[in-house]
């Protein structure tokens, strides 16, 4: 796995108006968890942002350095502007090279399916990460699942995963990763509409009385 550094400070600068200004400064609020207790930092915009977008999507480990000494790291979470797109806010978690630790692992597939590609099937997602558990040193970047020779009704589930030695899945091995299925087109035929007959009603026609006399 490749380590990255990235030189953060302590902070005292607390709450939304405090957040505000950090930003407006080119700096990024952030803390570091561990355990129980947590470490309020900030971090360069630009340092912080680059380090986003190189690692988007991967599982890596990072350096924290600070002015005493450096504290190695994951990250956990990070929030951006839902409109500019800036960072927002960074949580980082502390862990030790010697500790498992649980963690959450993107799933990317590659190649084109038989199933797909020759016989105009649909490649169906199931989960897109899986949780682990191993050593900081362990840690894939990511899990890479070929799906080039899946036929149409075949599936890959978390069980059929091949890890590395020393990587625990904790993830279900039932849940379903990928599946090859097609579109059954049924036809529906319209109800039938039942016809009823109604008859129509008798004209009773009302003749004029015999006279009185008449002959009968």
């Amino acid at each position: 796995m490749e380590k990255f550094s990235l030189n953060v400070v302590k902070r005292d600068a607390r709450g939304k108006g405090g957040a505000r200004g950090l930003r407006r400064s080119g700096l990024i609020p952030g803390v570091v968890y561990r355990g129980g207790d947590s470490i309020a930092v900030q971090l360069a915009a630009k340092e912080l942002s680059q380090f986003i977008s190189k690692t988007a999507g991967e599982q890596v480990l990072v350096n924290l350095d600070f002015q005493d000494g450096s504290k190695m790291a994951i990250v956990k979470d990070y929030q951006k502007d839902p409109i500019m797109g800036d960072l927002l806010h960074v949580d980082f978690q502390e862990i030790s090279a010697t500790e498992e630790i649980e963690i959450s692992v993107h799933i990317i597939t590659t190649g084109e399916s038989i199933g797909v590609k020759r016989d105009k099937g649909i490649l169906q997602f199931g989960i897109r990460e899986i949780e682990i558990e191993c050593l900081p040193d362990k840690i894939p970047g990511h899990v890479t699942v070929d799906v080039s020779n899946l036929l149409i009704g075949q599936t890959i589930h978390v069980s059929d995963l091949k890890l590395g030695e020393g990587i625990r899945v904790i993830t279900d091995p039932g849940e379903l990763i990928v599946a090859v299925t097609t579109i059954k087109e049924e036809v529906v035929a319209a109800p039938e509409v039942a016809v009823v007959e109604v008859a129509e009603p008798e004209v009773i026609k009302k003749g004029k009385k015999p006279e009185e006399g008449a002959e009968k």
